[in-house]
């Protein structure tokens, strides 16, 4: 059954082509709403939706190794001209041992932040790590009885009482500091 249109025949012609040629289109590609729903869901799971610097702070012992770990702590990342900058935090005594590694540490954070790290930079200063700020000092173990007996009786040779004490009191402290 065919009907009859009330167009003109040349007005409905053109109709038909404007149809074909933009009938089938999409407004939207829909893979690219699923790629961005799935970027979604991706981000919100996992290390992925920490910002580089606290993936840094939380993961520092297998980045950086135990060594390096006790004697540091990443404080920030920044941005340069030539790229991305870490600022490390180090204890005063281990800066050198630090610096020495530093091309090496600058690797493996390149990898672990997803992203060039281009330098470290090293600041000194106490580490905080929680609540509590880390501290770097031999703990004191008390002398074993041969230990103050062997140093009072080199102390006893000195005449000298206030020298004497003295030197007993620094012998004390320093073998009792952890070696």
């Amino acid at each position: 059954m065919v009907t009859r249109s009330t167009l003109d025949p040349l007005e409905e012609a053109r109709a038909l082509v404007k149809l074909r040629y933009t009938r089938a289109r999409a407004l939207r590609p829909p893979i690219k709403a699923v790629a961005i729903s799935a970027d979604r869901v991706g981000r919100k799971s996992g290390a992925g939706k920490l910002p580089p610097l606290k993936l840094l702070q939380a993961r520092w012992r297998e980045i950086a190794g135990e060594q390096i770990y006790k004697f540091s702590h990443p404080e920030k990342i920044s941005a340069s001209k030539d790229g991305r900058v870490l600022t490390l935090r180090v204890i005063p005594q281990a800066a050198p041992l630090v610096q020495h590694q530093s091309e090496t540490i600058r690797q493996r954070v390149s990898v672990a932040a997803g992203g060039d790290i281009s330098a470290i930079r090293i600041v000194q200063g106490p580490i905080q790590r929680g609540a509590e700020t880390v501290a770097y000092r031999p703990k004191a173990r008390p002398l074993t009885p041969d230990e103050a007996q062997a140093l009072e009786t080199e102390a006893n040779r000195i005449e000298n009482p206030r020298l004497r004490a003295a030197i007993v009191a620094l012998g004390k402290a320093v073998l009792s500091a952890d070696p």
